[in-house]
């Protein structure tokens, strides 16, 4: 089985069925936002990840985990942005309910991963912490949205309560 294929065809699916293509330009930089937080994790954290990609079945000939990240920035992350600030609710309720179904969307395709061996934990990482993290994800992108700068404070003060929760050394930096 090539499950980064099979990935990769389902979000491009959602992303042409459900999509709002005709306001990309304006989540454009969202998505900018989303791939740079996630290359930044990748350059910090690769002698010390919290988590890493295992390719499984036939994606063993070809993948590593840097592979699979990179698609996941260019196809999974895309199709979620499009997705998700096309349907965004304007009401704060809904919004909330929105932001705590794709949460729950993105932790269960996780524990799917973890639990073909497809995804490991690292270092005290688990489920719970995904979990926070992808609220705090989602929130933060429906905040970039609109207020980019607020999405950029909010991210380095949870990052930084991450970096001091981990107990992460300096040392770990080139």
């Amino acid at each position: 089985m090539n499950l980064n294929v099979l990935y990769a065809a389902i979000f491009i699916f959602s992303a042409i069925k459900w999509g709002d293509w005709k306001n990309w330009k304006a989540y454009y930089p969202t998505f900018l936002f989303l791939m740079l937080g996630d290359l930044v994790y990748q350059f910090l954290f690769y002698k010390y990840s919290m988590w890493e990609y295992v390719p499984v079945g036939s994606d063993k000939s070809w993948a590593k985990h840097t592979h699979i990240a990179f698609l996941i920035m260019l196809i999974k992350y895309p199709a979620t942005i499009l997705i998700f600030l096309g349907h965004l609710p304007k009401v704060h309720w809904k919004k909330l309910m929105y932001i705590l179904a794709w949460t729950l969307g993105y932790v269960l395709n996780e524990y799917f991963d973890l639990k073909i061996g497809s995804m490991i934990h690292k270092h005290g990482w688990h489920l719970g912490w995904s979990a926070l993290f992808s609220f705090v994800m989602f929130t933060v992108l429906a905040i970039h949205y609109k207020y980019p700068l607020l999405a950029w404070v909010l991210s380095a003060i949870f990052a930084t309560f991450l970096w001091n929760i981990f107990g992460i050394s300096q040392s770990i930096l080139k």
